[in-house]
């Protein structure tokens, strides 16, 4: 692949540049990192989400990124795993702690290993406790480091259930975690009050369960008093996540299949000219510029219906929905628009034309040149 663009990034002290992205998942409170060597390219995604792969794989290839890897710090027990999907798609490693004994991994984690992505590389560290199969991972110069559930912001994961021991997660978080700098940001696998990010200083001075001095008996005590409901989706994401995401034949669907549809960072199903050039007799192509447009030297795809974008809401009834619908315009960013109003108005199978007419012309395919209607 190309190599990164020069969107904004994170360089650490005395490192290669870096490109650094946090992503949410709102449903169970998830946050997936996205980390990539500027330089050449490559990069690593951190606990990614079943649902979200449409996001992070449309936010890899927009900028160009070269998966190398993605991580789990651990099998979640809250949501589904997106490696295996990734995996699938990009032909990047799966990895994960090899204590975990899940299926499909294909780089089985232990302490002291290295995930290299470019010039840069996570120093692997097992941080046992919440799991036994917990990792964090740190970034090369230790500026940052990636916690999983073992220590989250001013919490920690607990230790009931999954092989959980609290004495382990003490002895994981000071000797793995709290012997990092005090300036290291550290990341956590998920936050449900909004804070995205602590440091190894603010953890060791204000974390209620293990900071401010609380010593090993303070934190089991604390722990062992918790008494937390399950997780309400541990049924399904615990068998999953030891699959590494993979579907069970029962439950895999196809998504979006009726064409090779690949959305954009911004949600948006989009396709590619060549598909669309191959296909066209079973597709419904809607043209959403002006007429001036249409009629001057750009032309037309042959077979494409007029409906000027201004036009698009009111006449949307006028499209025919037996065929999948092609929206397009002369770059792709007005037919943007219109397939999201579309989307809204309940078509299912619709998807915006990828750089519109533009790249049809660029990729060779026809065009026709119609002549004005007589006066």
């Amino acid at each position: 692949m190309a190599s990164v663009p020069p969107f904004p990034l994170s360089a650490a002290a005395g490192g290669a540049p870096l490109l650094f992205r946090q992503l949410f998942d709102a449903d169970t409170g998830t946050f997936t990192y996205l980390l990539a060597d500027v330089a050449s390219g490559e990069g690593v995604l951190i606990d990614p989400v079943y649902e979200q792969h449409p996001r992070d794989l449309s936010l890899v290839r927009e900028l160009g990124i070269d998966l190398a890897c993605c991580l789990d710090t651990h099998a979640h027990a809250d949501h589904v795993t997106g490696s295996w999907r990734m995996h699938r798609t990009t032909g990047c490693a799966i990895g994960l702690a090899a204590a975990a004994h899940a299926e499909n991994v294909t780089r089985p984690l232990v302490h002291g290993d290295r995930v290299t992505f470019g010039g840069r590389h996570l120093e692997v560290r097992a941080t046992p406790g919440h799991t036994n199969g917990c990792l964090t991972f740190v970034l090369d110069d230790r500026s940052m480091a990636f916690t999983g559930d073992a220590l989250l912001v001013r919490g920690c994961g607990r230790c009931d259930f999954q092989q959980g021991n609290a004495h382990t997660l003490y002895r994981s978080i000071t000797e793995q975690i709290f012997s990092l700098p005090d300036h290291c940001l550290l990341h956590p696998g998920h936050d449900y009050s909004g804070r995205t990010v602590t440091s190894v200083a603010e953890e060791k001075a204000y974390n209620a369960r293990l900071g401010n001095g609380a010593t090993e008996r303070d934190f089991v005590g604390y722990m062992e008093n918790l008494r937390l409901p399950h997780p309400n989706r541990i049924a399904v994401a615990l068998p999953a996540n030891l699959r590494s995401g993979r579907p069970s034949d029962e439950d895999h669907r196809q998504e979006d299949a009726w064409g090779p549809i690949e959305r954009s960072y911004a949600g948006l199903p989009e396709v590619g000219v060549a598909w669309v050039a191959d296909h066209r007799e079973q597709l419904t192509l809607v043209d959403v510029r002006s007429e001036a447009e249409v009629l001057g030297p750009d032309g037309r795809i042959p077979g494409s219906l007029l409906l000027p974008l201004p036009d698009v809401e009111a006449r949307a009834g006028e499209i025919p929905t037996d065929r999948p619908v092609i929206v397009l315009c002369h770059s792709g960013s007005r037919s943007a628009l219109a397939t999201q109003q579309l989307q809204k108005r309940g078509l299912s199978r619709v998807a915006n034309l990828r750089g519109g007419v533009r790249a049809w012309k660029a990729q060779g395919f026809p065009l026709e040149h119609p002549a004005p209607a007589a006066a």
